[in-house]
């Protein structure tokens, strides 16, 4: 009689939600789950801190399933290499996941720390926000990323010529302090700012406006391969522990940089959110709707239609005397190139290495190719520089250098990722990422350049 009456109770635990059973389940996932995906989903988190590219926009017409706590992927890759207990916990999991909805749930369970909500449904403005094609949402993107980052490269010169020789003579070309170490160091602020605090806020208005504040103004702003450039010319002329401080310099400064603005800007919000009631939270201005992304659009492409113009009549006055002005404006006609690049390879972030992409899924492979490719191709320009030696080829490769391999290297998404790393779990991948990305752009560099240098014996 007791072995009928619960054969018969089985198929109702297994189908329903009983206080019992999903307290259980609860307490059982609690301890069970930082085994299986506490680990894989702080590599993830850390690895796209920065920027994730175009999967932003990939995410948009996903239909709200959940990249990262889906119970269909934990059960994919925990199959191969769990024990029988947790692989219970998966199966607790996916009936968790794939059970009705329709009764309200406990309010214990409501409270548990899994964010059920992104399981049990999309979000709604999610749903909403997608108005627009897949390919116009590429095009719109393209052309914010544009329009960012050639007002980032102007920012970067304007600040290089404040604090350079001929304005504050703070910075210059044979010291430690590099000349794009004040657009490192505000950009990484900001970045803390408007790539951290304040992102989430932004994409509410306009994920494209977002995603060009912070991948195209501010990675464009800042450089890692102008940084690598200036140490390399440092250590071309034997000073060595001067290229070796400039680093250390410059990761110290740019690294607080961005705590600072972190830590800044989470004040401000929490005195916005003081005074600003719920209606005046509710009431800001959106671009969800098609007719808006369509004029956003529209009033960005006639923007960077005006740029690239005025780029290239200032370009020609100026090209053929040879001066700062001349590589500014051809820079920044080469600069949207530079900025799509970054943004394609930052789908890269977070991806991992391996068949399934489970090893070292905390480096940010994205950022890290971008920027050694970048300090790389920088070098070899500088080469070319000092062999060719000419007006014409100073020019053209000099703005290259500003223009494309600026905007393809970035400091401030760096430094989101190196800060991202630092506050987690396993604070030693922030410094193991920087110094890996440093001295194998360093070391690359030194063959290309120094070598070169030393060898031929340029002046």
């Amino acid at each position: 009689m007791d072995s009928g009456q619960s054969r018969v109770e089985e198929p109702y635990r297994t189908k329903s939600f009983s206080r019992e059973s999903s307290v259980a389940s609860s307490l059982s996932l609690s301890r069970s789950l930082p085994h299986l995906i506490d680990n894989d989903v702080d590599s993830e988190s850390v690895s796209e801190a920065g920027d994730i590219g175009d999967r932003s926009l990939r995410r948009r017409h996903s239909a709200g399933r959940s990249s990262r706590l889906s119970a269909d992927d934990l059960m994919e890759q925990g199959t191969h290499d769990t024990s029988r207990q947790e692989q219970d916990v998966l199966h607790d999991l996916r009936a968790f996941n794939t059970a009705s909805v329709n009764k309200p749930l406990p309010e214990d369970i409501t409270a548990s720390p899994l964010p059920t909500k992104s399981l049990l449904s999309p979000d709604p403005e999610k749903e909403e926000e997608r108005v627009l094609p897949k390919s116009l949402e590429y095009i719109s993107c393209l052309i914010h990323l544009a329009v960012f980052g050639i007002f980032g490269a102007i920012t970067r010169y304007l600040l290089q010529k404040l604090f350079g020789p001929t304005g504050a003579r703070v910075t210059s070309d044979g010291s430690i302090l590099y000349l794009d170490l004040p657009s490192n160091m505000v950009g990484s602020f900001l970045m803390g700012w408007f790539g951290v605090v304040f992102k989430a806020d932004i994409a509410r208005v306009s994920e494209f406006v977002a995603i060009g504040l912070s991948t195209g103004y501010l990675g464009s702003l800042t450089t890692f391969s102008g940084w690598n450039q200036k140490m390399l010319d440092l250590s071309a002329d034997g000073q060595w522990v001067y290229a070796v401080l400039g680093f250390l310099l410059g990761l110290f400064l740019t690294s607080y940089s961005i705590i600072l603005g972190v830590e800044t800007a989470k004040g401000f919000k929490w005195l916005l959110h003081r005074r600003a009631s719920s209606e005046e939270k509710n009431s800001c201005i959106k671009v969800n709707t098609f007719q808006s992304h369509i004029v956003s659009m529209t009033l960005m492409l006639l923007l960077l239609v005006a740029l690239l113009t005025a780029s290239s009549i200032l370009l020609v006055k100026e090209f053929d005397k040879g001066t700062s002005e001349a590589q500014l404006w051809l820079g920044c006609l080469v600069a949207a190139p530079g900025v799509w690049l970054r943004w394609f390879l930052a789908r890269l972030n977070g991806r991992g290495l391996g068949k399934d992409g489970q090893n070292l899924r905390w480096v940010p492979f994205g950022t890290l190719i971008a920027n050694v490719a970048a300090a790389c191709v920088m070098a070899a320009l500088a080469t070319i520089k000092k062999s060719v030696n000419t007006r014409t080829c100073n020019t053209v490769a000099s703005s290259i250098q500003f223009g494309l391999l600026g905007c393809l290297s970035t400091v401030s998404t760096f430094m989101a990722e190196f800060n991202a790393m630092r506050e987690s779990d396993y604070p030693w991948r922030a410094y193991a990422y920087a110094s890996f990305t440093i001295a194998v752009s360093f070391a690359i560099g030194t063959v290309i350049y120094s070598v070169p240098v030393w060898v031929v014996g340029f002046s």
